[in-house]
C-alpha cells in the first residue's frame, strides 16, 4: 500500500515547485545584493532570510503532501482555520505595525508574518469544504450561496481596513472563481452579479465622502504612473520605467547571471515585485520564459487536477489554489509590464517574501496530495477491473464446450 502511495505522488508537479523555488532563491540574491549591502553591511542578508523561509515552507510542503486533505473538510479543522484567520487578522489591528503604508504584519520575534496572505488559504479551504458539502441544494441561493459569500466580504473587509487593497482584491477573485466553479446555475450567477452591482451603487455616497483617505495621494499617483509613466517619470513613473529599461537592455540572452545595473538603485523592490525585470535584464527572454513556462505548468496541473477529481471538495481545492497562483502571477506581471497598476504583489515562488513563499508551498503541498488521492484511486479501479473474473469468456467456453 505504502509503495503505491509512494508511485501516485505527480512528481512532475513536485520537481516544477522545486525548480521555481531554487531559482527564485537564486534571484533574490541577485536582485538584493546591492541593497542588502548598502543598507545592512550584508549582501547575504535577504538571501538568508530568503532561505530560512523556503526551508520552512518546504517542511510545511511536505507535512501538506503527507497530510490527507479529506481531513480539512472536518467541521473542527475547518471551524479552527476559520477562526485562526480571523483572530490573526483582529491581533494585526492590536499589535501589528505598519510597513508600506500598511498595518498589516504581526512581528515573531526579529521576523514579521503577514496574516492576510494565509488568509487566502483559509478562504480557499472554507468555501471548497462549504460549497462540496451543498451540492444537493447548491442552487438554493439563500441557503447554500449567500453565507460563504458573506464570510469572504467579512474576511476582505478586515483585509481593507488594514488597508492591503491588494490583498483583498486577490481574495475577492479566488473567491469568485471557486464561487462561479461551484456547480451553481448561470440564472444564480446573473442574480449574484446584480447583487454585486447593487451593493457597489449602494457604496458609492459612502466612497464619496471618505474619497480623500480612499484615494490617496500614493494610489493616485499608482494611476498616473500607469496611465503615462512618461509623464510622471521623475515620481510615480519613475518604477515603471526603469522596470521597462531593465526588460530592454536584457534582450534575448540577458546581460549575464548578476550583472544586472537597474538594481544599483535605480529600480526599486528589485528584489520583490519587480524581480521579473532583474531576470529579463540578467537572463533575457530565455530567463523570462522559463519562470512563465514553469509556472504555467504548475497552473495547468492543478486545473487538470480539478477536472479528473471525483471529490468536490478536492476539485474546489485544486481550483481555488490553481486560481491564487494564476491571478497573483497575472497582477504582478501586469504591474511590472504596464498592463495595469502596480499593486505591490509578489511573484508567486520568486520574489522576496517570507509568508508568501511559505503560504504557497504549503497550497502546493495540498495540491500535491490531492493529485496523489487522484492517482492512487485510479490505480486502484485498474488493479480491480483486472482482478475482475473474466466473466463474459468464461460463458464463452461453456457455450462452446
Amino acid at each position: 500500500m505504502i509503495k503505491k502511495i509512494v508511485k501516485s505522488y505527480d512528481y512532475s508537479l513536485i520537481i516544477a515547485i522545486f525548480m521555481l523555488c531554487v531559482f527564485g532563491l537564486v534571484m533574490v540574491y541577485s536582485s538584493s545584493m546591492v541593497l542588502a549591502a548598502s543598507k545592512f553591511n550584508n549582501p547575504d542578508f535577504f538571501y538568508n532570510r530568503q532561505k530560512i523561509s523556503l526551508i520552512i515552507g518546504f517542511v510545511a510542503f511536505l507535512a501538506a503532501m503527507i497530510f490527507p486533505y479529506k481531513a480539512f473538510a472536518n467541521s473542527r479543522i475547518l471551524t479552527a482555520i476559520v477562526m485562526g484567520s480571523i483572530g490573526m487578522l483582529g491581533l494585526v489591528f492590536i499589535f501589528g505595525y505598519t510597513a508600506n503604508n500598511a498595518q498589516s504584519w504581526l512581528m515573531l520575534g526579529s521576523r514579521g508574518i503577514q496574516p492576510s496572505e494565509f488568509t487566502k488559504l483559509s478562504v480557499i479551504i472554507y468555501l471548497a469544504a462549504v460549497y462540496a458539502k451543498k451540492q444537493s441544494y447548491i442552487n438554493d441561493l439563500n441557503r447554500a450561496v449567500l453565507p460563504p459569500i458573506l464570510f469572504t466580504f467579512v474576511i476582505c473587509l478586515f483585509v481593507v481596513i488594514q488597508p492591503d487593497l491588494g490583498t483583498a482584491f486577490i481574495i475577492g477573485l479566488i473567491a469568485s472563481v471557486i464561487i462561479l466553479c461551484s456547480g451553481i446555475g448561470i440564472k444564480n450567477i446573473a442574480k449574484l452579479i446584480f447583487f454585486g452591482l447593487t451593493l457597489l451603487l449602494i457604496m458609492t455616497p459612502i466612497i464619496f465622502l471618505k474619497r480623500e483617505s480612499i484615494f490617496t495621494i500614493e494610489r493616485v499617483s499608482r494611476f498616473q504612473g500607469f496611465l503615462d509613466p512618461f509623464l510622471y517619470e521623475g515620481n510615480a513613473g519613475y518604477q515603471l520605467i526603469n522596470s521597462y529599461v531593465a526588460m530592454g537592455s536584457g534582450g534575448i540572452t540577458g546581460l549575464g547571471l548578476g550583472q544586472s545595473i537597474q538594481k544599483f538603485g535605480y529600480l526599486p523592490e528589485a528584489h520583490t515585485d519587480f524581480i521579473m525585470a532583474v531576470i529579463a535584464e540578467e537572463l533575457g527572454l530565455f530567463g523570462v520564459l522559463f519562470v512563465l513556462l514553469l509556472l504555467g505548468f504548475v497552473i495547468l496541473k492543478g486545473l487538470l487536477l480539478a477536472r479528473k477529481c471525483t471529490d468536490p471538495f478536492g476539485s474546489l481545492l485544486a481550483i481555488g489554489i490553481s486560481a491564487m497562483l494564476a491571478i497573483q502571477s497575472f497582477i504582478n506581471l501586469g504591474g511590472l509590464t504596464g498592463l495595469i497598476p502596480i499593486t505591490g504583489v509578489t511573484l508567486p515562488f520568486i520574489s522576496y517574501g517570507g509568508s508568501s513563499l511559505i503560504l504557497l508551498l504549503f497550497s502546493m503541498g495540498i495540491l500535491v496530495n490531492v493529485s496523489m488521492f487522484v492517482n492512487y484511486e485510479a490505480t486502484y479501479k485498474r488493479d480491480i477491473e483486472k482482478t475482475k473474473p473474466d466473466v463474459q469468456g468464461f460463458r464463452k467456453s461453456n457455450v462452446s464446450i
